[in-house]
């Protein structure tokens, strides 16, 4: 069986890392690049160091709006799979890459596989929400990470083709959390272990506007602890462009830092008192970790973090940060939530035996 994959950005390299794995071991993968995250701070680097197949085919999307990049990744997709006539098309989450890839293996004719299908924050103005439901109702086999993405997908007529697989995610936890621990990042920014907060901010709705970009410094100026926010480089771009930049820069206990690879920031994440961050992926990955998180958003698609008291949605205002904060704490027990931590085996297997 031929499988095209198709990753673009962070979250999506690491989970390509464990699942490259398992459906090598079941056929013959071939790995596309959108280009999507460009930066080598955001691309080069995760392939390096966890270990990544080089891509097959580098699309070079390279920066642009949302419609940009999907009809550049669209238009140069489409060539990878007509030469190269795979039986099924796997995409990963809720990207922009997500959704080019989605509609490209559509119009050709390629059945569609979604890793991490069935999220929902039932927040249809969010861009990943807009992503992942069309490429729900596009797609063939559908990788349910939760109970509750199953459940979802029933909800909306989508029965057929459903697996309920676990989490990618949690496999890479997994496998990488012994080399994170060894590196200690903490200390090569003069912080201490337990005694920091990690912040991670880079969605859309926290940056495009001047008024969301005040409400991020205003939170970020009102943080009672020592705090690191390894900043994207969309984020960066936004706060010079606006003129808020050295106001962040001057608050004090606030560490700007270059973004970091993966188990750099897994090892800034188990270090940290709590995590502060707009990322879908990193409440997880808190979760994963034994560690409160705060999530500056009103809406989670990984609702069971916050039924379960693990994660408090506080949106981007400040008085409600600091509250959640001076109460931040993990109850005793983490519900196996995201499988076992061999969700690649099973996606591998379900799109084997769904389209091989």
């Amino acid at each position: 069986m031929r499988i095209v994959s198709l990753v673009g950005n962070r979250p999506q390299f690491v989970k390509a890392a464990p699942l490259c794995i398992a459906l090598r071991a079941q056929g013959d993968e071939v790995l596309v690049h959108s280009g999507q995250h460009y930066d080598p701070e955001l691309a080069d680097l995760f392939f390096d160091e966890l270990g990544i197949p080089s891509p097959d085919h580098a699309l070079e999307v390279g920066p642009g709006t949302p419609v940009h990049q999907i009809a550049t990744i669209m238009e140069r997709f489409e060539g990878v799979l007509r030469d190269e006539e795979p039986d099924a098309v796997l995409v990963y989450g809720d990207t922009t890459t997500t959704l080019a890839g989605a509609l490209t293996a559509a119009k050709c004719g390629v059945p569609l596989a979604h890793v991490e299908a069935g999220l929902r924050s039932f927040d249809r103005s969010m861009p990943e929400e807009q992503n992942r439901v069309v490429t729900d109702h596009l797609s063939d086999v559908l990788l349910c990470p939760t109970r509750q993405a199953v459940e979802n997908l029933a909800a909306e007529g989508l029965t057929r083709g459903v697996h309920l697989v676990g989490d990618v995610m949690f496999d890479a936890s997994r496998m990488f959390a012994p080399l994170a621990e060894q590196r200690n990042a903490a200390a090569a920014h003069g912080l201490q272990p337990g005694d920091y907060l990690l912040v991670t901010i880079h969605r859309a709705a926290a940056t495009d506007t001047p008024e969301a970009l005040d409400a991020m410094v205003e939170v970020l100026s009102s943080l009672d602890a020592p705090a690191i926010f390894p900043v994207h480089p969309r984020t960066r771009g936004k706060l010079q462009a606006a003129g808020r930049w050295d106001a962040l820069a001057q608050v004090p206990g606030l560490v700007l830092a270059a973004p970091a690879g993966y188990l750099d920031f897994t090892s800034l994440l188990m270090g940290a008192r709590a995590v502060v961050t707009d990322s879908g992926g990193v409440q997880k990955e808190a979760y994963f970790h034994g560690i409160p998180c705060i999530t500056l958003r009103d809406t989670t698609e990984w609702v069971e973090t916050v039924e379960g008291g693990f994660n408090t949605l506080t949106g981007m205002h400040a008085g409600a940060v600091r509250a959640a904060l001076a109460n931040v704490a993990m109850p005793a027990e983490r519900p196996p939530y995201y499988g076992d931590g061999h969700a690649a085996d099973a996606v591998a297997r379900a799109v084997v035996a769904e389209l091989g």
